[in-house]
């Protein structure tokens, strides 16, 4: 396919899965319940992690996690009382256990203790100079410093660091960067917030999802065999190609034409 045509092609699927009908049946619906700004990541947050299977399973399950958060997670995170975490005991998503949302709740209130953002979390080793003058090309040391960020409280348990991932690991952090993305892109569609601004579009890499992968092969778009971070970044350098200050607003169309060539457009 010419780079002309492919880019027509991208364009187009992009407006038409980039729409606010887009949000009822994807997981970013749940950060969407909210409208204060910590509520957003927090919910943003446990739905990016949770984002394992089939859709609409992983949307029950973050409404059974907010639910138990009273459908006010901030609140929650900052005031909750030891006997209120006993609620969490039989909650399970797959290989996520009691184990592993106690220990984000934990996190979470230890940051929110120092910050009133979950975006500094990821910009900790930067001054703000540092941001506005020397701007790494990708996100990849903002997610390496939130993954060491995460692990370093003392009571870290081991078992919970393969949900968050890290590019150190060599992993494509799908997760990750699909939550980076519902938190610094802003184009006015109403999908994603942009609530989050020392980050920038253009930093961002594409989550790389099985229907994302699948697509991108099919276009030329990746070519290297292994899906890990490394093709993440070759998947986005091309994008940016079509679109260098907002490369993966092109998510929307390879994750769309996925779910149209497995009939669950």
């Amino acid at each position: 396919m010419l780079s002309s045509d492919l880019q027509e092609l991208l364009d187009q699927k992009f407006e038409q899965f980039n729409q606010p009908n887009f949000i009822e049946n994807d997981p970013i619906q749940i950060p969407h319940r909210f409208s204060q700004k910590q509520d957003i990541e927090i919910a943003g947050l446990f739905s990016a992690v949770l984002a394992w299977g089939l859709r609409k399973t992983i949307i029950a399950k973050c409404s059974d996690l907010l639910q138990r958060m009273d459908n006010a997670p901030y609140d929650f995170i900052r005031n909750h009382t030891p006997n209120d975490l006993k609620n969490f005991t039989d909650f399970k998503h797959r290989t996520f256990n009691p184990t592993d949302t106690l220990y984000f709740i934990h996190f979470l209130r230890q940051h929110y203790e120092k910050s009133d953002s979950l975006e500094t979390a990821f910009l900790l080793a930067n001054s703000s100079k540092n941001q506005s003058q020397n701007l790494p090309e990708t996100v990849e040391i903002y997610l390496i410093q939130f993954y060491n960020y995460f692990v370093s409280l003392p009571d870290f348990p081991d078992r919970t660091k393969k949900h968050i991932s890290s590019p150190a690991k060599k992993s494509a952090c799908k997760r990750m960067n699909m939550f980076l993305r519902w938190m610094v892109r802003n184009d006015n569609k109403g999908v994603d917030f942009g609530i989050w601004k020392n980050l920038k579009t253009s930093q961002l890499v594409c989550p790389l999802d099985v229907h994302v992968d699948k697509v991108a092969r099919k276009l030329g778009l990746i070519s290297r065999k292994p899906t890990d971070w490394r093709t993440a970044l070759e998947l986005t350098e091309n994008l940016r190609k079509f679109d260098a200050q907002d490369p993966i607003k092109y998510d929307f169309a390879l994750f769309g034409m996925g779910l149209e060539m497995a009939g669950k457009a």
